[in-house]
């Protein structure tokens, strides 16, 4: 499975804190193995489909991972809060 970190993300997760990077991070790395094997998701992480290839991902963070989902290819748009991603889907 091949994945891309697009600039809106990298531009989304600068002003975070330290901790909730790593914590982004750790999130990315696990929905990747998900994707990949077919495995659950560990608990307190959740997987939503959102509309058509677009997916979010969260844990207990109040910030969201929106990302696209195509065949073998996951783009890591967006990290943000609900109303975030919510602007973001107007826009696609």
């Amino acid at each position: 499975m091949r994945y891309e970190i697009k600039k809106s993300f990298d531009r989304s997760v600068k002003g975070l804190s330290e901790d909730d990077r790593v914590e982004i991070k750790t999130v990315i790395f696990e929905v990747l193995d998900v994707l990949s094997t077919g495995k659950k998701p560990s608990k307190g992480m959740r997987l939503t489909r959102l509309r058509n290839d677009y997916w979010e991902a969260g844990t207990s963070l109040k910030e969201r991972i929106m990302f696209k989902l195509t065949d073998d290819l996951v783009q890591f748009l967006l990290v943000g809060t609900h109303d975030d991603i919510k602007r973001a889907l107007k826009r696609v």
